[in-house]
């Protein structure tokens, strides 16, 4: 029988005290660590997390931005897995499993689909919508690859396969970056459907427009860079046996030419 992966849940928090509840509470009581990266919350974060999840990890980011947050809670992990959740209630933490499914199936990095069968979204505005659709082509006719959702918050990957993923930005640009060197290293990149709710409570720290031309100049840049080498493979004691694979399909740069 294969082992079950050790899961670290990383959330990045700015002031979403009145979400961790809802956040924190919905996890799988399995998980093997729950990493907080906090921003310097003036909200009291830190110790509504303490009390949500005594158990939880708290990590106090280098510098600001979601993208620097989430790779100080990368650095910070010790499982086998890493799964990405927004704090302020979009991200739906029952979903979890699915994502392991697909890691266990054989994928190396797993994105979540709003525009997938059976994924949506409560949050998306109409102009976002347009502007995700956008990016989202482009990333598909510079890279060759065929993904249907691009900006979304929820991935999965294998802690080993980091290196690859080459995290060194520090805004909402991050997943943009995660995906593309995902297919740039050729790991197996699966989507499976998720819905994103709309945030509890509070505003989001999200500016479309000036976060809209970070994601630009990070395709732009990372086309420019060229490709780089193959990523790890995942050692067979993680594999599940029997059972088609959840994702719908792989996407890997090499099929692509």
């Amino acid at each position: 029988m294969p082992e079950t992966p050790r899961v670290s849940v990383v959330i990045p928090t700015l002031n979403e005290a009145p979400n961790l509840p809802h956040v924190l509470g919905g996890l799988p009581r399995d998980v093997f660590e729950i990493i907080v990266v906090d921003g310097r919350s003036t909200d009291g974060t830190p110790e509504v997390a303490r009390r949500e999840r005594p158990d939880v990890r708290i990590i106090m980011q280098t510098g600001r931005g979601k993208g620097n947050a989430l790779n100080c809670g990368f650095a910070a992990a010790r499982g086998d897995v890493i799964v990405t959740l927004d704090a302020d209630g979009s991200t739906d933490p029952s979903e979890i499993s699915r994502f392991v499914r697909a890691l266990e199936d054989g994928a190396d990095f797993v994105k979540g689909s709003r525009f997938l069968v059976g994924g949506g979204t409560d949050d998306l505005t109409r102009f976002r919508r347009l502007g995700n659709a956008a990016l989202n082509r482009t990333v598909n006719v510079l890279f060759g690859t065929s993904y249907t959702d691009l900006c979304y918050g929820y991935n999965a990957f294998w802690r080993d396969c980091l290196g690859s993923l080459d995290v060194d930005c520090d805004g909402f640009e991050v997943e943009t970056l995660m995906t593309i060197n995902a297919s740039k290293a050729n790991l197996r990149v699966a989507e499976v459907p998720s819905f994103e709710r709309a945030r509890i409570h509070g505003e989001s720290h999200l500016h479309p427009l000036r976060d809209g031309r970070r994601v630009i100049s990070t395709i732009l840049r990372q086309r420019m860079s060229g490709t780089s080498t193959g990523g790890p493979r995942r050692s067979s004691r993680f594999r599940r046996r029997g059972g088609p694979p959840v994702a719908p399909t792989w996407d890997r740069a090499e099929e692509h030419g």
